[in-house]
């Protein structure tokens, strides 16, 4: 039976998911969260056993990145196992629209190959450093992309040395880009008539993702390096000590900065000439901070920010994960979302960033056991009983 629909939005599509690890079922999990028929395609199990790629298949990490998703198995590596995938793509030509998304595919499926059966299919891939080019072999890793995409040189303390992101960061960019590009992809076919190859790769959602800092180069010819917890160009801006802790402040123009002033009960700061323009703030930075820091030490955390919120001013608690999800903003949001397992006992996954006001995402199912749909899918794109029959004598599901 099939599952029911995470939401309407892409309901007409279905996606040959062929992809491992992080970044691609990430770019699927976007499709799967909005409504898409995502089949997640894995070799059958030999008797080695062993985790699935990616962490163990009950852990928190797979059941994050492939919820709302069905499972068949297939082999692609045997002659019936890819003759059979080739059949689901051609099945696309009466009706259907396949979206074959790889990273990493326990074997190759080229473009090339799914483009002659199914001219109109959208196909989706996944890779270190690009499709081509000198490092188009290279192995590649989250780590090594925020290194290679400088994320690392600007991450941490001033003088620090590299520091790695908290996340992997290239990973999920990669895997949302490449959703995006699909999505494109399907918008400009409507007009075309036509599929068409979308690829991107960790190095390059990296460099994407350094943004501004990127740009200060590009333009301006200037390195950007370590700032630590206050932004080079933005003061007083950054990490501040309280009675219980820390809190982040945030002064972005003249006006907040008299505002601040006020809240702080430090109208002196603002008549200050070392302090007066954003030239000056930046070029006193250390003084005027640990100047804040003499204020600012004296209340709570939660004083300090009703305060400059009150104020006008930004202001925000530095939480742990934990205290992410306890948050009244972040309860009312639904980042935390509940989906029944197959036990039927509860558990909470993160839910998606983004408001539609008609066809909106909900945790509609659970990950699915390893193969738990392969009969169902085959069934649905055309295969006979005999020819699943002949499949599972194969061993080729």
């Amino acid at each position: 039976m099939a599952i029911p629909k995470a939401s309407q939005a892409l309901s007409r599509f279905t996606v040959l998911d062929l992809t491992r690890v992080r970044s691609g079922p990430t770019c699927v999990r976007q499709l799967a969260d909005w409504g898409a028929n995502v089949v997640k395609i894995e070799m059958p199990p030999d008797e080695k056993g062993g985790d699935a790629p990616g962490g163990p298949r009950e852990g928190s990490d797979f059941q994050n990145l492939h919820r709302n998703k069905r499972s068949m198995t297939l082999n692609l590596k045997s002659k019936e196992g890819r003759a059979a995938f080739l059949k689901m793509v051609k099945k696309g030509r009466r009706g259907r629209r396949e979206l074959p998304a790889r990273r990493e595919a326990p074997a190759e499926i080229d473009y090339k190959d799914v483009k002659k059966i199914n001219p109109r299919i959208v196909y989706g891939s996944i890779s270190g450093f690009g499709q081509d080019g000198p490092y188009e072999n290279r192995p590649g890793f989250d780590q090594i992309a925020q290194g290679m995409g400088g994320l690392m040189s600007i991450t941490g303390l001033p003088g620090q040395g590299p520091v790695r992101v908290g996340i992997p960061v290239a990973d999920l960019t990669a895997g949302l880009f490449c959703s995006i590009g699909i999505l494109t992809a399907l918008l400009e076919r409507d007009k075309s008539k036509k599929g068409q190859h979308i690829s991107t790769s960790l190095l390059q959602a990296q460099i994407f993702m350094l943004d501004f800092q990127a740009a200060r180069w590009l333009v301006s010819k200037e390195v950007p390096k370590q700032a630590g917890q206050r932004p080079s160009d933005l003061d007083p801006t950054g990490v501040f000590k309280t009675t219980d802790g820390h809190i982040n402040i945030a002064t972005t123009g003249g006006a907040i900065w008299e505002r601040f002033c006020k809240a702080l009960g430090a109208r002196q700061c603002s008549r200050n000439p070392q302090y007066t323009g954003a030239k000056a703030r930046s070029e006193n930075r250390k003084a005027l901070n640990a100047e804040i820091d003499t204020y600012t030490q004296h209340k709570s955390s939660a004083e300090w920010i009703d305060i400059m919120n009150q104020a006008g001013v930004p202001a925000g608690p530095i939480y742990n994960i934990d205290q992410v999800f306890a948050d009244p903003q972040v309860r009312h949001l639904g980042m935390a979302q509940n989906v029944k397992k197959r036990d039927k006992s509860t558990m909470q996954l993160v839910g998606q960033p983004i408001m539609m006001s008609r066809t909106k995402s909900k945790m509609a199912a659970p990950p699915p056991d390893m193969g738990q749909h392969t009969n169902e899918v085959l069934k649905e794109f055309g295969f006979s009983a005999k020819e699943i029959a002949a499949l599972h004598k194969a061993k080729a599901v």
